[in-house]
């Protein structure tokens, strides 16, 4: 069986990089007089500087997985992976959300679908414990094939209680939280899949179809706040698209996961099913592990006394690149 990649399935990970470098060398203009810019766009979120307070930025949508949702006829859920994308992003730089705006861009309207999505950003934004304030909706017929949610959320914190990852180091250990699936990436690669060897009404041991595992909504980790008000943290990561990619974005240093979550059983039949090699599957997915902590190793008691499903899963070192059992990912 040939392996599927997800360049393959139309995303290239590689290409995407050297695009959006493409885009933010472009970003040079910096405003002037207050409310200037902290940091360099390319984080989980854009931070705004005011005064004594932080006010932050992330933007993300809900992504191919819309069309599982109109395979199966169900958008009760992807509301909560949209809010979920976008709290997520700012819960790793300790970053709490307060306000949320959603994005609707469509072919056609239908009360009945809209319904269903306003039901999932509402529990999304429960979840979060934050203000769904406005948002817009387009009819994009001839542009738009299909209907395509997305929302940017506002954060805040204190300027000082924010973690970019500047502080971690050699030694720290990472901690993984577990994921609830497939959340809201990959869904390019894992679609094909289903499609060519399957259906979404295919039914797996657990007794749940895989277009049920599939729109298993993204775990919001709201409890990262709690975490950063008990015990050191250097740095957090949300694993999306790119797996375990993502930690680059915290630090030049190296991190190596010696002791990986067990994946998910819909991670196991894509694998599987796909003919996925290991180094693909775990720079696609995030193959159970959705969060992540890096912080001294005196933190992890209180890490696991907040999210009990947490455990170490590998340490930073001072070899860059990120390695799974001594195996790089690139």
């Amino acid at each position: 069986m040939p392996e599927h990649t997800y360049r393959d399935a139309g995303v290239d990970i590689d290409l995407e990089a050297r695009s959006v470098r493409a885009l933010i060398d472009k970003l040079t203009y910096r405003r002037t007089g207050a409310f200037s810019m902290l940091g360099e766009v390319g984080h989980f979120a854009g931070l705004i500087d005011c005064g004594s307070y932080v006010l932050a930025l992330a933007v993300d949508g809900v992504g191919t997985k819309m069309l599982v949702a109109d395979a199966l006829q169900d958008w009760r859920t992807v509301g909560i992976d949209c809010v979920a994308m976008n709290v997520n992003d700012l819960y790793v730089m300790n970053l709490e959300p307060v306000a949320f705006v959603d994005y609707i861009a469509t072919d056609s309207l239908s009360p009945e679908k809209m319904a269903q999505i306003g039901e999932g950003l509402n529990e999304g934004a429960r979840q979060a414990n934050m203000n769904i304030v406005g948002g817009e909706t387009a009819t994009l017929r001839g542009l738009v094939k299909g209907l395509d949610l997305a929302g940017t959320c506002l954060g805040v914190q204190k300027k000082g209680r924010v973690i970019t990852g500047e502080a971690v180091a050699p030694g720290d250990v990472v901690i993984g939280l577990p994921s609830s699936g497939i959340h809201s990436n990959g869904l390019t690669l894992a679609r094909k899949i289903v499609e060519e060897c399957a259906s979404y009404e295919t039914p797996l041991p657990n007794g749940k179809t895989l277009g049920e595992e599939l729109l298993t909504p993204t775990r919001i980790y709201a409890g990262a706040l709690r975490v950063t008000e008990g015990c050191s943290i250097h740095g957090m990561c949300h694993i999306t698209g790119g797996g375990l990619l993502n930690l680059k974005r915290l630090s030049n240093y190296g991190f190596s996961i010696t002791d990986p979550m067990e994946p998910p059983l819909i991670f196991k039949w894509l694998q599987e099913a796909g003919g996925i090699g290991t180094v693909e599957a775990y720079r696609t997915f995030n193959m159970g592990m959705g969060y992540a902590f890096i912080a001294p190793a005196v933190s992890v008691a209180t890490i696991q006394s907040i999210f009990p499903d947490s455990r170490v899963v590998g340490e930073v070192t001072e070899e860059p690149g990120v390695r799974l059992k001594g195996v790089e990912i690139r």
